[in-house]
């Protein structure tokens, strides 16, 4: 039974514009540990590919807050909530903490989908639950 949905458009010039304004702080707040490994990596060989990068997360996380009816208040936080790949390249959510308690507690599970074009990220969620009624 669904959950909750969520969707998010991103405008990749705003990112942009925040890294230019806070510098890595502002990665530093959004990502993941190692989605921050990997934002470094893919700005250090293609700036614009690492904008894109954290342009993505950014709305795949605000897409699952929505999805989970939370938006950004506790449990939810930008760093609990990593954005993953399977070896195929579908994009996961990877949750960690209080977060991950309170959400398997639910019985929850998650699908997202992330997609960039030259301006613009935007996500989708789709969350689950096994039970008939909604908690």
């Amino acid at each position: 039974m669904i959950y909750g949905i969520g969707t998010d458009i991103c405008d990749i010039r705003r990112i942009q514009a925040s890294l230019e304004r806070h510098g890595e702080r502002f990665a530093a707040k959004v990502l993941s540990d190692a989605e921050m490994a990997t934002w470094k990596a893919r700005s250090a060989r293609w700036p614009e590919r690492g904008v894109r990068y954290l342009a993505t997360r950014f709305s795949a996380k605000e897409a699952f807050s929505k999805a989970i009816g939370l938006g950004m208040r506790m449990p939810m936080t930008w760093r609990l909530c990593e954005i993953g790949k399977l070896p195929s390249g579908q994009p996961v959510i990877v949750l960690h903490g209080v977060l991950k308690e309170w959400f398997e507690a639910k019985g929850l599970s998650a699908h997202i989908t992330v997609t960039d074009e030259s301006e613009y990220a935007a996500s989708f969620c789709v969350v689950e639950t096994s039970s008939t009624v909604r908690p």
